[in-house]
């Protein structure tokens, strides 16, 4: 059955289109991924799907009985209502649907007619058809599933919406969404704010319910997982593929190759009877140069392939560093809990090193620590002989946002002219007039590459990189997978992309229930070891690091951890600010509680009550600022 269909959409921007009389049918129980470069037009494809934008030509046709729901970016919360509330909210239907089942119950039980009993009874057996299709009857046990599959805690429940972060309010957003089970999911990169275990929770949770599905992500993992059908958007039109991402991988390969030959052939062909033309039009053979002359206006020309490209991205032969890059020697660090402790290891030259783990476990903090930027608390690091370290951090703070492009990406230990920077440019596809805009005013996938080619620009030996992959589309990430697999030089980097860490990564640091488990492979090993039992698979813990002993362990020993709390955007550096001054005023309140000459009864009452709450907001502060660590 045909729930949508889409006839001659057209969208313009400008002089160019960006749809082009595009058209294609949906069906039920199908799972579309919508792929293509960035600014193809993905996300506008969808708000016109939605009903949310109008396009400028053609059509879309919903099915009479279908319901349509879309994962808006910018979400809208009531004040005042908690996170609970918004689920319970999106089953609203349901809940009416239940309220009236009871009322014709009770009416069937109070009306002796049976002409009524019998009209009354076909709409009650309808409903209860209906409610026991979409499991009405354990809404509950559905919102709890939904909410904490997506990671929220229980205690976070009753927590206020306006209190959560932008990327928690994104998660309740597609919290609603999935409860409200529309009968066709648009989605607009889902995973953007979930860590690796609620992504892998929703692509279960999709394919179990074998929802009919549009989805724009670039997670290669989630598209391979959930989707069965493959639309690319480029230069305006759309390509049809059967198939997961992989599948159109394939299959675009085997196009291209026929595409070129066949094209390669009729090049050949016409340029031979062009040939022919212009060398015997006014010699003795003019009657067969004027044949050729007319099936050459004839013919019906082959387009030249359309490949979709990026840029080449490249990373220079670094110098040469001692064996060891780095060592950590029994690194641990805490705020309130410990993020990790007795981390032990060596980064060998040439290693390719990546961490992972669940949003707010501290990740950031680690690598920061393993840079000397935060400090340690027990524990210390040591740089090898000749490391020269280049940090890509997740802000982008690398670069300068005020300057242009091309002084942005000036390094200050060399001379590098400007044809050099912007030749260095052009490899991670910034050029023409673009390197003269500023930093600022470029889009998000525009600055991640200004800020990869300033780190090429500064000939280090080691490359920290922090979520490298945000605002990269599917090529670009492909690109840059290959230029770190190709440098010579040494790679620590921090990312939620899978595909990524199995395309780069040969050692891996998982940050899990409160342990770190230090692995030799990518993140297939990584499955493989979950698969096996040698370590805890993450769905059966909480989605961050507990009150435990965070310290390297053996395979069999992980415990539980405790549930992250859930806090509003703040700046970190406004959030350190705070945990010192906390930490200060306990401190102080220790040493006043200690005090020999303490005798009258309600001032130690007065501390103690203020040192207790003191300690509580520590603790807050200290969570807060993990979330802020991560995801700001």
């Amino acid at each position: 059955m045909i729930l949508l269909s889409v006839q001659d959409i057209s969208k313009h921007f400008g002089p160019e289109p960006v749809l082009d009389r595009i058209s294609f049918d949906v069906r039920k129980g199908e799972r579309l991924s919508v792929v293509g470069p960035n600014g193809t037009g993905k996300t506008t494809l969808l708000k016109i799907l939605a009903n949310r934008e109008e396009p400028d030509g053609g059509s879309r046709q919903l099915h009479p009985t279908a319901r349509i729901g879309y994962l808006e970016q910018r979400p809208e919360f009531t004040p005042g209502r908690t996170v609970w509330q918004e689920a319970l909210d999106a089953l609203r239907e349901l809940v009416m649907l239940a309220q009236e089942a009871e009322q014709l119950a009770q009416q069937l039980a109070a009306t002796p007619d049976e002409t009524q009993r019998a009209r009354l009874g076909r709409r009650f057996d309808d409903l209860q058809h209906e409610l026991h299709r979409r499991d009405a009857y354990h809404l509950d046990h559905k919102i709890e599933r939904v909410l904490a599959g997506l990671g929220f805690p229980a205690e976070s429940f009753q927590q206020e919406v306006t209190q959560l972060s932008g990327g928690q309010q994104n998660r309740l957003l597609l919290a609603r969404l999935l409860l409200e089970d529309p009968d066709i999911l648009l989605l607009d990169e889902p995973s953007n704010h979930l860590d690796l275990q609620a992504t892998r929770w929703l692509e279960d949770y999709l394919v179990e319910t074998s929802q009919t599905l549009l989805v724009v992500s670039h997670d290669r993992y989630f598209l391979d997982k959930v989707t069965n059908r493959t639309l690319e958007l480029f230069q305006g039109t759309v390509d049809q593929y059967a198939g997961n991402f992989s599948a159109y991988q394939h299959q675009k390969a085997e196009r291209l190759e026929v595409q070129r030959r066949t094209f390669a052939k009729q090049q050949t062909e016409i340029a031979k009877m062009e040939d022919f033309v212009r060398r015997h039009h006014y010699g003795q053979k003019h009657a067969q140069a004027e044949d050729r002359r007319k099936k050459l206006e004839r013919i019906e020309r082959v387009e030249a392939p359309r490949e979709i490209t990026a840029p080449p991205m490249w990373f220079p032969a670094p110098t040469r560093s001692g064996d060891i890059v780095l060592r950590a020697e029994r690194l641990g660090k805490s705020f309130a809990r410990p993020l990790f402790q007795d981390l032990t290891l060596d980064i060998l030259r040439g290693e390719k090193w990546a961490v992972l783990g669940p949003n707010g476990c501290g990740k950031t903090t680690l690598i920061r620590c393993l840079l000397g930027d935060v400090q340690a608390d027990t524990g210390r690091v040591v740089m090898g002989a000749g490391v020269k370290v280049a940090y890509f951090d997740q802000l982008l703070q690398c670069i300068d946002s005020a300057q242009t492009v091309v002084e942005a990406i000036r390094p200050t230990h060399k001379e590098f002219v400007e044809r050099e920077r912007r030749e260095l440019l052009a490899r991670f596809g910034i050029t023409g007039d673009m390197v003269f805009q500023s930093v600022e005013s470029l889009s998000g996938g525009e600055r991640n590459r200004a800020a990869l080619a300033y780190l090429a620009a500064l000939d280090a030996n080691l490359l920290v990189l922090d979520e490298p992959t945000n605002h990269l589309d599917l090529w670009a990430r492909g690109a840059l997978e290959s230029a770190l697999r190709q440098f010579a030089g040494t790679v620590l980097l921090v990312s939620h992309d899978r595909y990524f860490l199995n395309q780069v990564a040969d050692h891996l640091i998982v940050m899990q229930s409160g342990q770190l488990h230090l692995i030799t492979g990518n993140y297939d090993t990584y499955l493989h070891l979950v698969s096996q039992g040698l370590i805890p698979n993450p769905a059966d813990s909480s989605h961050t690091t507990g009150e435990r002993d965070a310290r390297p362990k053996r395979p069999g020993r992980e415990r539980p951890a405790r549930p992250k709390r859930q806090f509003p955007y703040r700046k970190v550096v406004d959030i350190e600010h705070d945990i010192q001054a906390c930490e200060s005023r306990i401190i102080e309140l220790h040493q006043n509680l200690a005090s020999p000459d303490l005798r009258d009864g309600r001032h130690i009452k007065e501390l103690t009550t203020e040192l207790q709450a003191q300690e509580k907001q520590l603790e807050q502060l200290l969570a807060h600022w993990e979330e802020a660590s991560e995801l700001n």
